[in-house]
């Protein structure tokens, strides 16, 4: 088995953060992380009034997150090379015949990247790079190589590529790589404005092309407009791919990783009902997620904004749930589907405890507490799914004139038929169907 690249998390508890707020977003960056790959080997935390200006850490921090990883631990551009501290605490190991401090050397050889549970400065990023001698991402560079590698379709490779060099552009200054680019073609600063206007154009480029795909899925929404549609949202790893596969019958790909979907998938209700009813999944949502990418994925949010009913997914078995309920709120919010009816549902109930399950449904007693790897409950949510648009549906007695009685077809698609005379003047149908769709029937008529 491939030995993984090795990680150490940095983070910093504000006086406005819990422990407890605290520990689960350190815990979540774990676990981005080791969605690129890395296992985390350390974690140097320090709590303070504010973020060091220099680099996010104070000096004292800064020089053990460099034994850490074999640097200076010095942010300026004229720093020695690591023989202080480090080289010191490794001579006085061998003098002891301790071996130990030897070992930490070695694996500090080993780490690839230093990650960051806040958004950071370009400046701050630059002195983490110089101090730690190894890569360095903050919590929005993580989501977004994440972003980058998961997906798949043209449409969310353009939105990833717009993040990505929205993200990049400002950092251009900072990064040692740029400064290496720009070494030998003139002026820096011409090189520097050289390449940001090479992003500018680049990124105009790509917002042209998913203009022109977002187009063509406007209008395949615009065919599904009339078709009842319900949107799986919520925290990412929550289980929605999982409860979209159970419910559809289809290849939803499913990864116990956080954002293993990033496209957009409809699929019909399975067995199929009639009228249709749509299933949608979406990209999950996650604490700090990057504006850049809300907007960039503002088209595969639009399900959520154009469904019908959104069934809000929240996984049972996360300590932290409540505050990914209220991420989830957030997000929804920022994109205009919090006035979308909605329903809210505790999956992976079969993980929690008979008391936390019982609190759970004395606390929400309108919400579902499912399981989708539970075929009853499974049942269960699809049914309650019929029931939610059924419940909307009211009876009329519709004359169709024979001339027009290819509309007695489109009822069958579009609600429930109940009953069909054959008499002189025409066709006497019993109909039950969503207000919206009556009316449509009904102007059809008298046109």
């Amino acid at each position: 088995m491939t030995e993984r690249p090795k990680a150490v998390l940095v983070a910093v508890k504000l006086p406005d953060v819990d422990d407890a707020e605290f520990a689960s977003s350190l815990a979540e960056l774990e676990r981005l992380v080791a969605t690129l790959g890395f296992e985390t080997v350390a974690k140097v935390t320090q709590a303070r009034q504010h973020f060091a200006a220099a680099a996010v850490i104070g000096e004292g921090k800064l020089e053990e997150l460099a034994e850490l990883t074999g640097g200076t631990g010095h942010v300026g551009t004229t720093a020695p090379k690591p023989k202080d501290k480090a080289r010191l605490k490794r001579a006085e190991a061998e003098k002891d015949g301790d071996e130990e401090d030897e070992k930490k050397d070695d694996d500090a050889k080993k780490v690839a990247l230093v990650a960051l549970d806040h958004d950071i400065s370009p400046s701050q990023l630059r002195n983490l790079e110089r101090a730690t001698g190894v890569d360095v991402l903050d919590r929005t560079g993580v989501i977004i190589d994440i972003f980058h590698r998961h997906a798949k379709s043209r449409e969310a490779r353009l939105q990833v590529e717009i993040a990505r060099l929205t993200y990049t552009a400002p950092r251009l200054r900072e990064s040692p790589t740029g400064k290496e680019r720009q070494h030998g073609r003139g002026s820096g600063e011409a090189a520097l404005e050289l390449d940001r206007r090479k992003i500018r154009d680049r990124i105009a480029e790509l917002k042209e092309e998913l203009e022109a795909i977002q187009s063509v899925q406007g209008v395949r929404r615009a065919h599904r407009r009339d078709a009842r549609r319900v949107a799986l949202v919520g925290y990412t790893n929550a289980g929605k791919s999982s409860l979209m596969r159970a419910l559809t019958g289809s290849d939803v790909y499913i990864e116990d990783k956080l954002f293993a979907t990033l496209d957009t998938t409809v699929r019909a209700l399975h067995p199929e009902v009639k009228p249709r009813i749509l299933v949608s999944d979406t990209v999950g949502f996650i604490k700090k997620l990057p504006h850049d990418l809300v907007a960039s994925f503002k088209s595969t949010l639009d399900e959520a904004l154009e469904a019908s009913h959104l069934l809000h997914i929240v996984d049972a078995s996360d300590p932290s749930w409540p505050a990914q309920l209220d991420v989830t709120h957030a997000v929804l919010e920022e994109i205009g589907a919090d006035a979308v009816p909605h329903t809210l549902v505790f999956n992976k109930i079969d993980r929690v405890s008979a008391a936390e399950k019982q609190a759970l449904g004395v606390r929400f007693p309108e919400a579902w507490l499912v399981s989708a790897h539970d075929a009853a409950d499974v049942s269960l949510v699809r049914q309650r799914i019929i029931d939610l648009f059924e419940a909307r549906y009211e009876e009329a007695l519709v004359l169709v004139p024979y001339p027009r009685q290819a509309l007695v077809s489109e009822m069958h698609e579009a609600g429930q038929v109940l009953e069909e005379k054959y008499e002189e003047d025409g066709i006497h149908v019993r109909f039950r169907s969503d207000p919206d769709t009556l009316a449509r029937i009904s102007s059809k008529l008298l046109a």
